[in-house]
């Protein structure tokens, strides 16, 4: 059973520094995650202690979160490569403390903390007991045994995780653009389950009024489920560069092949241009939504 939570904490940092890394008041999420004491599992479960002797309880959860919380921050495209697990030394703990251990992230100003890990024992709320004068001990019906519980404690700074993820992001890359010219391409590379925007549509040009209407039509539908926009201003090349800055993974073109004009085979496809590649493959009007959703997750 775990409780979680988000909101604003503040402290007294005297150096704030590196854009909204360290600050004075900031986003913080916590997991309150609550487990039996080791000693009502032993006497539960003796059997499962005599499989994994070095592995159950307490230990058990706080490598189970350690893991769960890696592969998150992998899910938002920080990368495990840029992802440290930094396990806290016996003589630096809390006097309370089990075990800890830090998730860093390599940030363009060195290697810094996103979140710790905490195995904190029955310390939170046996402290809450002694000071509120009130039990806060739980009777396991199916143990039968009273006891404090023991908690994992997950907390990470959210405007860390995001600094992370506009960081990673960031891309400047050289591209051959108009006129064979070389041009330097900005482009915020989101994961696409976290992508602001996750699709634009356009009319190949806005001065047609039936690419303009079909490219309308397919905007409404896609819009019902997913964030969408609309651009129609200036050629396409400059509009896929306003979606690279803004992290727009996939671009939809509805040009003179969607109506069939060179052939049927074509007719009710679309252009998708890919942003991380900015390679183009055509799609079926009808799939559209199935296509966005395997690939947004």
């Amino acid at each position: 059973f775990g409780i979680a939570q988000i909101g604003k904490s503040f402290r007294n940092e005297i150096n704030p520094r590196n854009f909204t890394f360290r600050s004075r008041e900031f986003e913080q999420m916590e997991l309150e995650f609550f487990i039996k004491p080791d000693e009502v599992v032993r006497a539960q479960h003796p059997e499962v202690i005599a499989d994994k002797p070095e592995t159950w309880g307490w230990s058990e959860w706080h490598t189970f979160w350690v893991a769960q919380r890696l592969t998150w921050y992998e899910s938002i495209g920080l990368p495990a490569a840029k992802l440290q697990k930094i396990v806290t030394a016996q003589k630096e703990l809390a006097h309370y403390a089990r075990a800890g251990v830090d998730i860093n992230f390599d940030f363009p100003f060195g290697s810094q903390e996103l979140e710790g890990i905490a195995a904190r024992g029955n310390f939170d709320l046996s402290q809450h007991q002694q000071f509120s004068g009130k039990s806060f001990e739980y009777f396991d019906d199916e143990a039968k045994a009273r006891y404090i519980p023991h908690v994992i404690e997950p907390s990470a700074g959210t405007d860390r995780i995001a600094l992370a993820v506009l960081c990673q992001a960031f891309t400047e890359e050289e591209v051959v653009g108009e006129n064979d010219k070389k041009e330097t391409r900005v482009v915020m590379k989101f994961a696409p389950r976290i992508a602001p925007v996750k699709a634009a549509v356009f009319p190949l040009l806005r001065n047609k009024p039936e690419l303009v209407a079909k490219a309308r039509a397919i905007y409404r539908n896609l819009r019902r489920e997913f964030v969408i926009e609309w651009d129609d201003s200036g050629n396409v090349g400059k509009r896929y560069r306003r979606q690279d800055e803004i992290g727009t993974p996939f671009c939809i073109t509805v040009d003179f092949d969607t109506l069939g004009e060179k052939g049927p085979e074509l007719k009710d496809t679309v252009t998708i241009r890919d942003r991380d590649t900015m390679k183009q493959e055509r799609v079926g009007i009808s799939e559209l939504r199935a296509w966005l959703k395997s690939r947004i997750g």
